[in-house]
Formats: structure tokens, sequence, C-alpha cells
């Protein structure tokens, strides 16, 4: 497990933002982002950094809960207010899980497959280890297709949609953001390789002290 462990969750954010800035500068143009708190200071952060060429960028998500993409729990409308109507990227892949989970994610495995390989994926965890919406024990944890849909998720809303293992797996960069001391186990799990988050074998990641507490 590549780490790297930073004083704070703010230092984490400022890391990450420039991490995304130095990928897009050298030609990265797929680029999946997350929800969570972490990744949204990343993105305000981001936002406000000069000379990133956001008109050769195109925007996908890791995940996203079957809600409105209006709705205050969507994933899309974090980005939009943290940072996607700030920058207009050439394009934005939303995943439309408003249709439900099995449409949304047989639109988003058809949309996938018409792509090239991701360039930048960003992640966060979740207390139990779970990542984008990849929860421990999960049977769709060994799912073929580009996306999946998930049903029953531990935390609500119970229904969603995700970009596989295999997917993850498959990007040319991946980096993972967990911050806090109720992320420690979670972190601490991941380097043993028994939940989701950990089954990423190239991911970064990026830690504050908090969270990298439990090694």
């Amino acid at each position: 497990m590549q780490a790297q462990t930073f004083p704070d969750a703010e230092a984490v954010a400022a890391a990450a933002a420039e991490l995304v800035r130095s990928e897009l500068a050298g030609g990265a143009r797929l680029l999946v982002l997350a929800g969570g708190t972490t990744p949204r200071r990343c993105y305000e952060l981001l936002a406000e950094m000069p000379g990133i060429e956001w008109g050769r960028v195109s925007v996908l998500f890791g995940d996203e809960r079957c809600v409105p993409p209006s709705d205050a729990e969507s994933n899309y409308q974090m980005a939009f207010q943290s940072l996607l109507s700030r920058v207009h990227p050439a394009t934005v892949y939303r995943m439309p899980a408003e249709l439900g989970a099995e449409a949304a994610a047989a639109e988003y495995s058809r949309l996938l497959a018409r792509l090239a390989r991701l360039d930048l994926v960003l992640l966060g965890i979740g207390e139990d280890g779970h990542t984008a919406s990849l929860f421990p024990g999960h049977p769709q944890l060994q799912a073929s297709s580009l996306a999946i849909p998930v049903h029953d998720a531990p935390k609500p809303p119970p229904d969603r949609v995700s970009l596989s293992l295999r997917t993850l797996r498959a990007a040319r960069r991946v980096v993972i953001l967990a911050t806090g001391r109720d992320k420690a186990e979670a972190v601490r799990l991941a380097r043993e390789g028994s939940v989701p988050s950990g089954m990423i074998p190239r991911a970064e990641w990026l830690l504050d002290q908090e969270a990298a507490s439990a090694d």
C-alpha cells in the first residue's frame, strides 16, 4: 500500500488538489470524482487553481446515490457546487442514478465501454472500508461489468450505482483520500486487503495523521 501522511485534513485536500492539477497539466483527460467531505475540500481548492485547461477534461463519477441530481445527497450536486459550476469541464458524465440502480449502471457501462482508459480516479473511504459504493462482503465485488447496481447498501440510501472493482483496478492512477480518526481502523483493514478499498493493488493513499494512527 503506497501511502503519504499529512498533518491534517486540510493538508490532504491541498495535496490531492495539487496532484489533480499536475495530472491534468501532464495530459490526463478522464477524471473521476468521489463524494465525501475530504474530496469536497479538494474540489474547492482545485477550483481556485489558475491555468488548468478544463476545456480538455471530461469528468466522471465513481459512484452515485439513487436520488435526483439536484438532491443534497447527490455526489454530482456536491461536485457541481464545489467545482464543476466554477471551472466548466468540456464534458461531465454524471451517473443517471434517478433512473434506478439497474438502468443507470447499464447506461454508465455503455458509456465506459466507449471511452479510453480512465486517467485519474479519486476515491474516499468509509468507516467500514468501503470505497465508491463497493461495500465489504457485497456480491457485486466480483462483477465483470464496468458499472454496477448496488442494492441494500449498509448506508442510506440503499440503492446506488458504482464503478466496479474491475474498472477501478484498470484505471491508470487511483488515489484514495482518508482523514479522521474514525477512518483509522478502515485504513488498517485496507492495508490487510480485507476490505474493498484495499483491493485496488496500485492505489495511492493520502492520509492525515489521525487516519494513519492505527498503523
